[in-house]
């Protein structure tokens, strides 16, 4: 099992005791691509809390533990991303909060019985803005857009600008013609990106891929963010990386660009 810092009401307090000042950011990494973000507000993305015996990192908090949510933003219709089991009790617990999806996955999400008025559906290049958070939808490609015709990209990622900062987070994708502009234009500080790659034989048994390492590190380094953070290299055997070859390349590669690898629940602030 992964090394884990902080969970529960632990977890909780110290996202409510962080007050990140203008120009930067709070996050705690969950696992996986799962994230808590705090700038203006609280945004989870792609909370993954079921607990399971093939997790690498157990859940860092139970279900209605999570009464602090603004926005919750998902990427994805992968159990890992959109967790069916997770969103239903969360969105309970926070009914403040406001859940963000891709477009054609509007109706998966009410089907779990979240009502209607309290999820927006975007699709690339879609803006939302809510609680001081600016929002922008960027399509993913997960080995293949798959765009539908009428509902647009079902994999998606977003760049968000909070608290006088912006990152990019890109759900599960790959390279492809078109990202490197759209981030060199929208110029995010930090970049959260996936390394555990792909290949044959995880994508015979349906394991979709994601960059490797080296693609996440060149995409940062020519993105020029100022951060660049690994994920979804941990949860689950037979697709994780040793995120230790990332920090290796970037450092050498970029070494004006800062990373960070940790255990989950540890709070970080990055900015000026």
């Amino acid at each position: 099992m992964a090394d884990v810092k902080l969970t529960g009401p632990a977890l909780i307090d110290d996202i409510a005791r962080t007050r990140p000042e203008e120009g930067t950011l709070a996050f705690w990494w969950m696992g996986q691509a799962s994230y808590i973000y705090k700038g203006s507000c609280v945004i989870y993305l792609d909370p993954y809390l079921t607990p399971s015996p093939a997790r690498q990192t157990p859940p860092l908090l139970k279900y209605e533990e999570v009464t602090n949510a603004d926005l919750i933003l998902c990427t994805h219709d992968h159990l890992d991303h959109i967790d069916p089991d997770t969103l239903p009790p969360v969105m309970k617990a926070s009914p403040q909060a406001i859940l963000v999806v891709p477009r054609p996955h509007l109706r998966r999400v009410l089907d779990l019985g979240i009502p209607e008025e309290r999820v927006v559906g975007l699709s690339h290049m879609e803006m939302f803005e809510r609680d001081g958070v600016h929002l922008t939808a960027l399509k993913s490609k997960h080995e293949a857009f798959d765009e539908h015709a009428e509902h647009g990209f079902p994999f998606l990622g977003y760049v968000v600008e909070t608290n006088d900062y912006s990152f990019y987070h890109s759900g599960d994708t790959v390279p492809y013609e078109g990202l490197l502009t759209s981030l060199q234009e929208m110029m995010p500080h930090a970049v959260f990106l996936p390394i555990n790659g792909r290949d044959a034989e995880r994508f015979q048994r349906n394991c979709l891929g994601n960059m490797t390492f080296q693609e996440a590190v060149d995409l940062a380094g020519e993105v020029g963010a100022a951060w660049a953070i690994p994920h979804h290299w941990d949860m689950f055997r037979g697709n994780q990386e040793d995120p230790q070859k990332f920090v290796s390349y970037l450092n050498c590669k970029y070494p004006e660009v800062k990373t960070w690898v940790g255990p989950a629940g540890e709070r970080v602030v990055i900015g000026s």
